[in-house]
């Protein structure tokens, strides 16, 4: 445990309403795998972030920052100390070109808001799950983009600080699903600079990705989307097919039989069943390939 009686004492106190105890996780990640939260806050207003994390870090407990669960495996030990959960942090203002969000907004909320306002630069989130800030983290996008593309500037706290920072789009250092942003801090706002263009022409291409990943991906099953990023040159889920791998299962995890880069939750997978499945393909890759697949979810938490 790492929440001392006095850091429970105080929480209860004075930020009860938005404190959720050993909460688990697997209901808040994609997967539905996870262990329980020693305590799950989710704050709705930058003041309420800024307590929060002082309040923890003058009682030593660790901070973990938790999006929208889509690009996550939380081991079956779940996580100690205090999940900053954005879920309800969640502000979104529009002015001209511009769109300024609260990381808890989801992808979908704000590509709605930019087709409001016929502003393009954002149909790539179309195909793209969860949330601003963790999207922000990895760099989320599809062939239509990423969020390199549109992003002006990045607001976080450092969650072993709690120092405030903004960066620039260069500062951040984008890659391929990617970032110079650090795990260790929680993405607060981030300002995205679009440009008009007809809606029609938008509605075309987010219609058109949408389908495109209907036709490909697997449904009715709990996922994370890609569980590994694609090699320079090639794919993951070419490599992972031509392996053998396809409905490859440990447990309830699977190789899904439709796109062999997402290992999927058929129901009621641990996060161990996941991980084990996930060597195990590396593994047979490693074997027929001679390449190294490097994880594009990330594992959080104890065993």
């Amino acid at each position: 445990m790492s929440l001392s009686s006095e850091l429970t004492a105080a929480l209860k106190k004075e930020h009860e309403e938005i404190c959720s105890f050993d909460f688990p996780l697997s209901r808040r990640t994609t997967l539905k795998i996870g262990g329980p939260a020693e305590v799950l806050i989710a704050p709705k207003t930058t003041d309420e972030v800024v307590q929060i994390v002082q309040l923890a870090l003058q009682h030593g407990a660790p901070i973990f920052a938790l999006g929208g669960g889509s690009n996550l495996l939380v081991r079956d030990g779940g996580i100690a100390g205090v999940v900053l959960c954005s879920r309800q942090y969640r502000g979104i203002e529009v002015d001209g070109k511009t769109i300024t969000v609260e990381s808890g907004a989801s992808t979908g909320k704000v590509l709605k808001m930019a087709m409001k306002h016929s502003l393009g630069g954002v149909e790539f989130l179309g195909g793209v799950p969860g949330t601003i800030g963790g999207g922000m983290i990895m760099n989320a996008g599809t062939y239509l983009g990423e969020f390199k593309d549109v992003t002006t500037w990045v607001e976080t706290i450092d969650l072993m600080t709690g120092k405030l920072g903004k960066r620039t789009n260069e500062q951040c250092g984008f890659v391929y699903r990617g970032s110079d942003i650090p795990r260790s801090e929680f993405v607060l706002r981030a300002r995205l600079d679009l440009e008009p263009r007809d809606l029609e022409d938008i509605k075309k291409d987010v219609a058109g990705l949408r389908q495109r990943r209907k036709e490909r991906e697997p449904s009715g099953v709990h996922n994370s989307g890609s569980t590994f990023k694609n090699p320079e040159g090639d794919y993951a889920g070419r490599l992972i097919e031509t392996a053998g791998c396809k409905g490859m299962r440990v447990g309830k995890a699977e190789c899904s039989p439709k796109h062999a880069n997402w290992l999927v939750n058929t129901g009621g997978a641990t996060a161990k069943d996941m991980i084990q499945l996930i060597e195990q393909v590396r593994t047979k890759v490693l074997e027929f390939h001679g390449v190294k697949l490097v994880l594009e979810v990330k594992v959080v938490g104890n065993d």
